[in-house]
């Protein structure tokens, strides 16, 4: 049986250093972010769950993701990812603090940290991320741990409503 586990896509953070981000198993059930000056995420997706192609984590289902931040539980709660584009966000309570990555344009998607926009993200589900912190931003090692973690194994982006009408109209049309 040959591995067909990736290898890992690292990028240099601008404010936290080196970051790598792996997706482990036979099926890809864990993404793992890492680095020097960040704590160690764990994203994992439950055995025999129904697997998502277009997710590189296999699934939106709440109840079939469990996720760890430095060793601690944290919740999350990705949207179903219907035809808004809000639909497609995540959220995470992790110590007490709550986290969004929610689309905002085609290609990238906003991080929250309780409300305070931190900055933007950008990756096509392929585990490379890049991130776009704010001037002024006071941008905490877990902040963008987390914020690695879902761009990688969620994506990033989004079309607005009116283009997806627009593509499924087209669809129709012979």
């Amino acid at each position: 049986m040959t591995d067909t586990t990736p290898l890992p896509a690292a990028v240099e953070d601008d404010h936290h250093g080196g970051i790598v981000v792996e997706l482990t198993g036979e099926h890809g059930e864990m993404l793992v972010v890492s680095g020097e000056g960040i704590p160690r995420v764990v994203l994992t997706r439950a055995p025999g769950t129904e697997i998502d192609d277009h997710i590189a984590i296999g699934t939106r289902d709440p109840r079939r993701l469990t996720l760890t931040v430095d060793g601690r539980e944290a919740t999350i709660r990705p949207g179903k990812g219907k035809l808004r584009r809000r639909s497609y966000r995540v959220d995470v309570r992790c110590a007490g603090t709550s986290y969004r990555l929610v689309p905002d344009s085609i290609p990238s998607s906003r991080l929250t940290r309780a409300g305070k926009h931190l900055g933007d993200f950008s990756s096509d589900g392929d585990r490379r991320v890049i991130a776009e912190w704010r001037a002024g931003a006071a941008v905490e090692p877990a902040d963008a741990a987390i914020g690695y973690a879902l761009a990688a194994a969620f994506g990033t982006g989004g079309l607005p409503m009116w283009m997806m009408a627009v593509e499924a109209v087209s669809e129709l049309l012979p």
